[in-house]
């Protein structure tokens, strides 16, 4: 089993349910693994981290490992402020009542794949 699996199986159902989803929308289509970084679970790509979700004391928290990133959809995000969904450099929050809508966590994935493959992309802004 692994880390994000492990972490899954500590996590209330509600919270479990929501996670999980958030890790297969963002896995699909792609060849991932699970590992770690910066001591979460997290889904790597091409051995670098993509992103980690963690519940949290008031929310869930989705990490792209990207300050740039959470720019880059910064406007479907600022659409579901309304249900809570906040974001900050290199964070993005939501309550497991509320989950990211798929196409958002797709255009994460999207976002943060587009970095891996050209780091140079780290150093610009959208």
């Amino acid at each position: 089993m692994g880390t994000i699996d492990d972490y899954l199986g500590t996590l209330a159902e509600s919270d479990r349910a929501v996670i999980a989803h958030v890790y297969a929308v963002a896995g699909e289509g792609i060849e991932t693994e699970q590992g770690t970084s910066y001591a979460m679970p997290a889904l790597l790509y091409r051995g670098k981290a993509l992103l980690a979700v963690m519940r949290t004391k008031k929310h869930l928290g989705l990490y792209p490992f990207s300050g740039r990133v959470p720019l880059v959809v910064a406007d479907e995000l600022d659409s579901l402020a309304d249900v809570g969904v906040e974001r900050e450099k290199g964070t993005i929050r939501f309550q497991p009542e509320h989950p990211l809508p798929d196409d958002v966590i797709r255009r994460i994935v999207a976002a943060r794949i587009a970095e891996i493959e050209d780091p140079g992309l780290r150093r610009s802004r959208p």
